[in-house]
């Protein structure tokens, strides 16, 4: 597994991916977070394949940030509990001073691993989480 940039011909792979959480996120907003490099997928590694191309069933998980705030983080339902949401989140770090988050309780474990700062919201059963990485 891999993580790297999506690019604009896998909207559709990493809509699927959003669309198994359960995630809404504006169809023409993630294409253009696509170009724009702020979108982050999981691929299978392309050795495993036999090639370099990606397709809608290689694509394990997927970040969506704006700025440094993380819009929406999802992993194939048989793929989670693999690594694949922290290695997504990890790589997004490195490329951020900080990451923001907003969530559901049941996510919550997710982003404390992860070492977020997390405390409630307002809104009933949501959290909000920091988390500003180690730099060397």
């Amino acid at each position: 597994m891999r993580v790297r940039e999506a690019d604009p011909g896998e909207v559709a792979a990493v809509r699927n991916v959003l669309d198994g959480a359960a995630l809404a996120v504006d169809h023409d907003r993630l294409r253009e977070q696509i170009e724009a490099g702020a979108v982050l997928v999981a691929v299978r590694a392309a050795e495993s394949r036999g090639d370099d191309e990606a397709t809608d069933a290689t694509v394990l998980g997927a970040l969506v940030l704006a700025g440094d705030r993380i819009d929406a983080v999802a992993v194939r339902r048989n793929r989670r509990g693999q690594g694949i949401g922290t290695e997504l989140a990890e790589t997004a770090a490195a490329r951020r001073e900080r990451l923001v988050a907003e969530f559901d309780a049941g996510v919550r474990p997710f982003y404390e691993r992860l070492g977020f700062d997390v405390e409630p919201t307002a809104e009933t059963n949501r959290f909000r989480g920091v988390w500003t990485p180690d730099r060397p």
